[in-house]
């Protein structure tokens, strides 16, 4: 049944600030993959503002407006950065804005990764597709104080080589040595020199304690489901699993209902769960 709350609910004060734009402009944007741009804005008081795996409504003014995760550095106080990529009206003219363009900004929103319980522990992170975005932050935050955590693997899966995003910063990051990237496509080229298959399969392959361990997972949610399997197979508990349920999200403050996923709201509890909070709703067919 649809729950969705009531403007009175939300609080006047609280509906008037979320519900309106900021107006942010484009400092530069780079193609990162196959109709896939990252753009650089400036957020004027707002920048360094969030926590990784929030996300910002992104407004294309005239077109409508998309909830896009935060992928840049969250120590960054400049501007804040978020990958896009063109499957609908929205996010298409969003990627054909240029510097100096304006857009508008609503956020942050939602729940972030937890930064905090990883300290001293293992660090999994599964990614695919374009669910490296949300993760991205993440990374810049465990290699900036690397000191704090354990091992710390990342493990990213993509349909193929073309579909890679941030080739950069992935051969960088897998010339350190404490970082374990590694990387795999379901439909390889003669190019090709990686691993072939599902991500999953790279999971008993990394080094990490599953007692000690804390697993992070965003991507298709086939993906996930398969990815949530594989830890538990490898003894990391459901309580140690997190996921991001990036899934049909409207408004960003559980008002329209688009985004409800059984009692919960993905915009408003999420988008980032624990995995046991969402067990049983993950093993609703279709829901």
């Amino acid at each position: 049944m649809f729950m969705a709350q009531s403007p009175e609910t939300l609080g006047v004060g609280v509906a008037a600030d979320v519900m309106l734009p900021r107006i942010a402009r484009v400092r530069g944007l780079r193609l990162d993959g196959p109709e896939t741009w990252t753009l650089d804005v400036e957020d004027e008081g707002n920048a360094g503002s969030f926590v990784p795996g929030q996300f910002n409504m992104m407004t294309a003014f005239g077109v409508g407006e998309v909830p896009i995760s935060f992928s840049g550095d969250p120590s960054n106080a400049d501007c804040v950065t978020h990958t896009v990529r063109a499957v609908g009206h929205v996010s298409a003219a969003l990627t054909r804005l240029e510097p100096g363009d304006v857009l508008g900004l609503r956020g942050p929103f939602g729940t972030g990764w937890p930064m905090a319980e990883m300290a001293g522990r293992d660090v999994v992170i599964i990614a695919g597709g374009l669910g490296l975005a949300p993760l991205r932050p993440v990374l810049y935050h465990l290699l900036a104080q690397r000191d704090r955590y354990g091992n710390v693997a990342l493990l990213y899966g993509t349909r193929s080589p073309e579909d890679v995003l941030y080739h950069q910063e992935l051969r960088s990051w897998g010339g350190r040595s404490d970082l374990e990237v590694d990387m795999t496509v379901d439909h390889a080229t003669t190019t090709w020199h990686g691993h072939v298959g599902v991500v999953t399969t790279l999971v008993p392959h990394a080094t990490f304690d599953p007692i000690n361990a804390i697993a992070l997972v965003c991507g298709p949610e086939i993906m996930m489901r398969f990815a949530i399997g594989a830890l538990r197979d490898a003894g990391v508990a459901d309580e140690a699993i997190y996921l991001s349920m990036e899934r049909n999200m409207k408004c960003a403050v559980g008002f329209c209902g688009h985004c409800q996923f059984g009692p919960l709201f993905v915009c408003r509890d999420g988008p980032v769960f624990r995995y046991d909070r969402v067990r049983t709703l993950l093993g609703v067919k279709e829901l």
